[in-house]
C-alpha cells in the first residue's frame, strides 16, 4: 500500500485521500494495522541490540515467537561479547517503510524495512486479532 501526500501546490482535485488498513475493535476506534506492524517492529530490534527488555513484548507476541525473539537476542548478545568490536551490533535501527495486506478482518500479513547504521533489514510478520489485540502469530527478522 502506498501513501500520497497531498501539498498546497497540489490543485484540490488530484489530491488524494490517505489510505489505511483498519482494524475493528470491539466498540472501539479504527486502529491501523500499519502502527502496530511499525511500533512492533521497532521494538522487537531494539531487543535485538539491548535497549529494550523482551518483558515489554510479551503480550504483543505469541509464546512461540516471544521464545524465538528471546533466544535469537541471547545469541546476539553473545556474538558481540566475542567479537569485541562493536558491543551493540544493531545501533538506530529506524522503520523506513511499513506494508501491510489484509487476509481476513481478524488476520494481516506486513513487510517491514528498517535501516540501521550500517545496513537494511526485512521484517516480516503474521498478526492476529485476539480478544481485540493484535497479537504477531509469526515474525521474521532478516
Amino acid at each position: 500500500m502506498t501513501m500520497t501526500v497531498a501539498t498546497a501546490n497540489r490543485p484540490s482535485s488530484r489530491r488524494s485521500t490517505k489510505r489505511t488498513t483498519p482494524a475493528y475493535g470491539p466498540g472501539g476506534p479504527d486502529i491501523d494495522v500499519r502502527l502496530v506492524a511499525r511500533s512492533i517492529a521497532q521494538a522487537a530490534l531494539e531487543v535485538l541490540a539491548g535497549t529494550r527488555p523482551l518483558q515489554q513484548l510479551s503480550r504483543l507476541l505469541d509464546s512461540e515467537c516471544y521464545l524465538s525473539l528471546q533466544h535469537r537476542a541471547a545469541l546476539t548478545r553473545k556474538h558481540a561479547a566475542r567479537t569485541r568490536g562493536n558491543p551493540q551490533p544493531h545501533l538506530s535501527p529506524m522503520v523506513r517503510s511499513v506494508r501491510v495486506c489484509s487476509i481476513s478482518e481478524a488476520i494481516c500479513e506486513a513487510s517491514i524495512v528498517v535501516a540501521e547504521e550500517q545496513r537494511c533489514r526485512a521484517v516480516a510478520m503474521r498478526l492476529e486479532r485476539l480478544d481485540g489485540v493484535w497479537q504477531v502469530t509469526v515474525l521474521e527478522i532478516g
